[in-house]
């Protein structure tokens, strides 16, 4: 998929408008008593269409929209940073009353949103008393973490992905937003673009892996699956790029740990998945627990005012992380909360969640003059339009239709999508001897290992409101799909964690009965995620013990792999004969891994992230730069290890299919460009095979010789196409200046004359190679 493809749908609709408010429209709605006294006949007039302008579009006078200005000019300080305040949820339909005096703060204003709550008639009556008991009558947001599904959950976003299929992704996206609004929820903190390198950081899970590029493609199709096309329709859900930025590059892969980077690793690799967010019209963004060049984010000025703001043009809203904003003081930045405030709030973070710093420590501030009062009012502005732009003003109620909650969960058709996904992003590691696809007809089947039955580790971490009953496990999935004369037997094996191994004997039993094996084995879903970070990626406990002990009896054996993360399982490439990775996939984990066993789905995943041999290699990623001595194996003063190959186990982009594919006819289309100019570079992909496939087509550029050094290659355009047997198409992928360039000694961004080759193929390691040259004007 191009990147064309991919950015910029929703960027012109910034400034999308809800309908002009009449006095009669204003009336005959139970709204705001904001409205009783208010001179509605002059506010009629001058309130037109362009109510919900983006605060930073109407220029420093007025700021933003009539209305916005009149409810800004009504408020008193105390609820203009109850605005800004955002405690933890209340708990939802399913969860916790609500906390004495909770209700309190939202009849006195000094709640603008709530983390972390869901239903459609537990928000709409906490939506009541904001709109019906408090002064101003301004609604609230709820806000949830919906990171791959709601209900119905699709595989973690490393696994989606794995698909290379942008489409599917925002597919994803969007049944998410469908369910989440149907529960009450305006606003995701998904989708996280961070890059990561460092397969030991927990949260790697979350992403879309190591590359720039791919990561940035997902970012804006997760952005406009969770928007949708219209920001006043009712399956609207507000995105939250987070977390800006540079939070995948923690020291050491320990979470909330230190970050120091050049400006040209920041701005090559980490920022450009936050713009394309950007220009793919996110509503909203999250600062990072991290710091910055010493900074930590939530006091970033430069990158949050600076970049994200006046570079980009970003005009949403900026929220905190989880007491990210009381978490400046343990950083050192800050000597007491009302410090840790006015740094945030200076560097342009808008919304206090949980910290409770803003409502209580604010208001002091303001008053002493350590705070300018336009500094809050420019915050309240762009939470107002956020509601503005969600047609909550209008209707504040209109997410909170009970009827709609059920007829849009847990549909027939997103369950379907959500196996399709799932299929989509299993990756085939290795298939010796094809082994797979397994026969529906062997007389006898056996299922071994721990995650076999595990409901909730296919739900992954951040399963939102999805519920480990309503998954499908492996073993359902592999009995579901055989014939009436195949016997399927099982045993755990093992457990994930633990060095037990009385349940070694029985595995070993029915793998000596049985025709073939099916292994299910990996991490529990929690060692994975948030503050889930790991300085082995071996596999847990006796699990790799299990495989070989099952291996050992000869019989025809297939691992599949659950878990959030790279895993070093080189013991078993060297030993089991065919290895699938499929992530934690989600509600239909079952169905959709028995697809691809059974050979009814045909895999075509690529992995997003590379495969160390060792946690010592870490890190470890494609687009490296070389050295002045470029490993060689053979040679001994060069860029390698005495101990193991300095080359990853599996590549980024490697994915094995049950057919198979031949690149040719890769050529540049014009020998030389200029400096401004756009080339075309074609190739033809032949499926060879007898089955029919997917093949997911990648396209790398490398700057052959440049004023500053350049990655070895960097992935500029993939396409998910399907081929019948014997079937050949040429694809043509287009490069623009933007795709050749890079930041130069001056830091700024430059396409300079000289060769540059490209490479085609399956992965970033087996590659055809064709060359051109840029020249000056």
């Amino acid at each position: 998929m191009e990147r064309d493809r991919n950015h910029g749908v929703l960027s012109s609709r910034k400034g999308l408008a809800i309908q002009a408010r009449t006095r009669d429209e204003l009336s005959g709605k139970r709204l705001l008593p904001l409205f009783v006294g208010l001179a509605l006949a002059s506010l009629a007039t001058s309130v037109t269409a362009a109510d919900c302008t983006p605060p930073a579009a109407a220029g420093q006078a007025a700021n933003g929209s009539a209305f916005i200005e009149s409810l800004l000019g009504r408020m008193t300080l105390a609820e203009k940073l109850g605005q800004l305040n955002q405690p933890p949820g209340l708990g939802s339909d399913t969860g916790p009353s609500a906390r004495a005096g909770s209700e309190k703060q939202i009849r006195e204003g000094r709640i603008g949103s709530f983390l972390g709550m869901y239903g459609a008639q537990r928000t709409r009556d906490l939506q009541r008393v904001a709109v019906e008991e408090s002064r101003l009558g301004i609604p609230l947001l709820f806000a949830h973490d919906v990171i791959h599904g709601f209900r119905t959950i699709f595989p973690v976003p490393l696994g989606e992905a794995a698909s290379f299929d942008v489409d599917a992704v925002q597919n994803a996206a969007r049944i998410a937003a469908v369910e989440a609004t149907a529960h009450g929820v305006h606003w995701t903190y998904a989708p996280m673009v961070d890059i990561a390198r460092d397969p030991r950081w927990g949260r790697i899970v979350e992403g879309a892996g190591e590359d720039t590029y791919l990561g940035s493609a997902m970012a804006a199709a997760r952005v406009h699956g969770f928007q949708g096309t219209d920001l006043g329709a009712d399956d609207t859900l507000l995105a939250t790029a987070k977390h800006f930025v540079a939070y995948g590059a923690a020291e050491a892969g320990r979470d909330y740990n230190t970050v120091d980077i050049s400006e040209r690793a920041l701005r090559e690799v980490y920022l450009p998945p936050f713009h394309a967010a950007v220009d793919a019209g996110v509503q909203s963004v999250m600062a990072a627990f991290n710091e910055v060049a010493g900074v930590p984010m939530h006091a970033n000025r430069e990158l949050i005012d600076g970049v994200l703001r006046k570079e980009w043009g970003f005009e949403g809203v900026l929220v905190s992380d989880h007491t990210g904003i009381a978490e400046l003081m343990p950083h050192g930045l800050a000597a007491t909360r009302t410090e840790a405030g006015l740094k945030a709030l200076n560097a342009g973070v808008d919304v206090d969640m949980v910290s409770d710093i803003y409502v209580k420590e604010m208001p002091a501030a303001v008053r002493s003059g350590k705070l300018p009062i336009a500094e809050v009012d420019a915050a309240v502005r762009r939470v107002l339009h956020a509601k503005c732009v969600l047609g909550l003003f209008d209707d504040p109620y209109r997410y909170n239709d009970v009827s709609r909650e059920q007829a849009r969960t847990l549909t027939p058709e997103h369950r379907r999508a959500a196996r399709d996904m799932a299929g989509e992003s299993l990756v085939l590691l290795k298939n010796e001897g094809n082994v797979l696809p397994l026969s529906k007809t062997l007389r006898t089947l056996a299922v071994i290992g721990p995650l076999a039955q595990d409901r909730k580790a296919m739900l992954g971490s951040w399963a939102a409101a999805g519920r480990p009953e309503d998954a499908v496990t492996p073993l359902e999935g592999l009995q579901a799909a055989v014939g009436k004369g195949t016997e399927v037997l099982y045993a755990k094996g093992a457990a994930i964690e633990g060095s037990d191994t009385s349940g070694f004997a029985e595995a070993v039993r029915i793998a000596s009965a049985a025709d073939a094996v099916v292994m299910f084995l990996g991490e529990h879903q929690d060692m994975s995620g948030e503050a889930n970070n790991r300085t082995s990626l071996d596999l847990p406990g006796v699990q790799q013990q299990l495989a070989l002990a099952v291996q050992a009896t000869g019989k025809p054996v297939a691992v599949v792999l659950l878990n959030g993360r790279p895993l070093t399982i080189s013991a078993l490439h060297e030993k089991v004969p065919a290895i699938v990775e499929a992530w934690f996939p989600g509600i239909e984990a079952g169905h959709a891994i028995a697809d691809v066993l059974f050979g009814d789905t045909n895999p075509a995943g690529r992995l997003p992230v590379t495969f160390p041999r060792v946690v010592g290699q870490v890190p470890i990623y494609y687009a490296h730069k070389n050295t002045g001595r470029p490993p060689v194996e053979a040679g001994r003063y060069t860029s390698k290890y005495l101990d193991v190959p300095w080359t990853p186990l599996y590549a980024f982009g490697h994915g094995l299919s049950y057919t198979s594919f031949r690149y040719d006819r890769l050529r540049a289309k014009q020998r030389r460009i200029g400096v401004d100019g756009t080339q075309e570079v074609e190739v033809r992909v032949t499926n060879t095979g007898k089955r029919a496939g997917d093949e997911v087509v990648q396209l790398y550029v490398r700057d052959d010789v440049g004023s500053v050094t350049r990655p070895v290659k960097e992935l500029r355009g993939f396409r998910r196409i399907h081929l019948k047997p014997g079937e050949a198409r040429t694809l043509t992928f287009k490069l623009t200046p933007d795709d050749l360039s890079f930041y130069g000694l001056d830091m700024k961004r430059i396409v300079e004359p000289g060769t540059f080759t490209v490479f085609a193929g399956g992965n970033s390691l087996d590659l055809l190679e064709a060359h051109f040259e840029v020249v000056a004007k």
